[in-house]
């Protein structure tokens, strides 16, 4: 509810009543003024698009200039010609001082890690919640972005804030899919420097359809992980004794088998899935360019027995791997 009120201190700024924009987001006068009040996070989208609109003004009152709508769709159209996401968020963070001079936004990357971090060079809004929710929602606008950019799960390496910790700190662990710390020298997310490196995954057809609802990418953590489905698959590849369970892979990766299985759930995926489809490619390979008996193929696939890899094959192709194999070499 201190964002709520953070939104509401600015209207009483502006001399204009945020009635309409509480209505949109069902929350009542009462609960603003209740300590201890939560909103879910459709509310929290409802009620920052409805005062965006009334405000005109997509900073809400952050900054010493309003930010007209699609003020930050313009940044987003700067950055998504970028092939990758390094560029993509260097763009971000370098456009961004054309639209508000109070903060700098800079991108680092210094080995395996790397940051965002936010310079502020004047008081941000009236001090106090509106400093605290401008930061809170410029690193969360950029992360979010940053995710759907290469439509994976961007997870944090550490968050940090130059404020001490607020009566409802632990409410930022629904914000920042990381660790969160307050006191720094200022307002930072740090993350693996490897997720530079993504390709983008957006193109301008979808960057339209996106910016017709975009708050959604502040308010929700990104839940797609495509990084590590990709890592689990190389290694998979790459090493036949991974197949075999889920020990070795996840010593591999730094993980606990939990971990690993329930990482892999929350990005829509599975290990078995993963192995399957390794095995699979590996299979086509070998049939396709190589003589091999159905037998050895079988085995090089990870199966135990011609019979098992014949009826996963069958499954996966709707085919007996002889018949793929004649047909992928023109046969009949």
């Amino acid at each position: 509810m201190a964002f709520v009120r953070a939104v509401v201190q600015v209207y009483a700024q502006r001399g204009m009543d945020p009635g309409a924009a509480l209505q949109a987001a069902q929350i009542t006068p009462g609960e603003v003024a209740h300590e201890d009040a939560r909103i879910t996070a459709w509310q929290m989208e409802a009620l920052c698009g409805a005062a965006m609109h009334e405000l005109d003004d997509e900073a809400l009152g952050w900054f010493e200039r309003r930010l007209p709508w699609g003020s930050y769709g313009m940044l987003a159209r700067a950055s998504i010609s970028a092939p990758h996401l390094g560029l993509a968020l260097a763009r971000w963070c370098r456009h961004h001082r054309l639209l508000a001079d109070a903060i700098t936004l800079s991108l680092s990357a210094d080995g395996a890690g790397a940051a965002i971090a936010i310079a502020e060079h004047r008081p941000l809004g009236a001090g106090g919640s509106l400093r605290e929710f401008c930061l809170v929602s410029v690193l969360r606008n950029i992360h979010g972005l940053a995710c759907w950019f290469v439509d994976s799960r961007l997870p944090l390496r550490a968050v940090e804030f130059p404020f001490e910790a607020p009566v409802h700190a632990s409410t930022y662990s629904l914000l920042f899919p990381g660790p969160v710390g307050f006191g720094a020298a200022q307002a930072a997310i740090h993350f693996d420097s490897s997720y530079l490196a993504l390709p983008l995954a957006r193109d301008e057809a979808a960057l339209r359809q996106m910016l017709r609802r975009a708050l959604p990418l502040t308010v929700l953590q990104y839940r797609h992980e495509r990084l590590l489905s990709a890592r689990v698959r190389q290694l998979l590849a790459d090493d036949p004794a991974t197949l075999q369970g889920a020990t070795l892979l996840a010593e591999r990766l730094n993980l606990s088998p939990r971990t690993l299985h329930r990482q892999l759930r929350q990005e829509g995926s599975s290990l078995q899935q993963l192995k399957n489809e390794v095995r699979l490619g590996q299979a086509r390979q070998l049939l396709r360019h190589s003589d091999r008996p159905i037998k050895l193929v079988a085995l090089a696939a990870g199966y135990a027995n011609e019979k098992s890899f014949i009826r996963a094959f069958r499954g996966w192709t709707g085919m007996a791997p002889a018949q793929w194999r004649a047909q992928s070499r023109g046969g009949v």
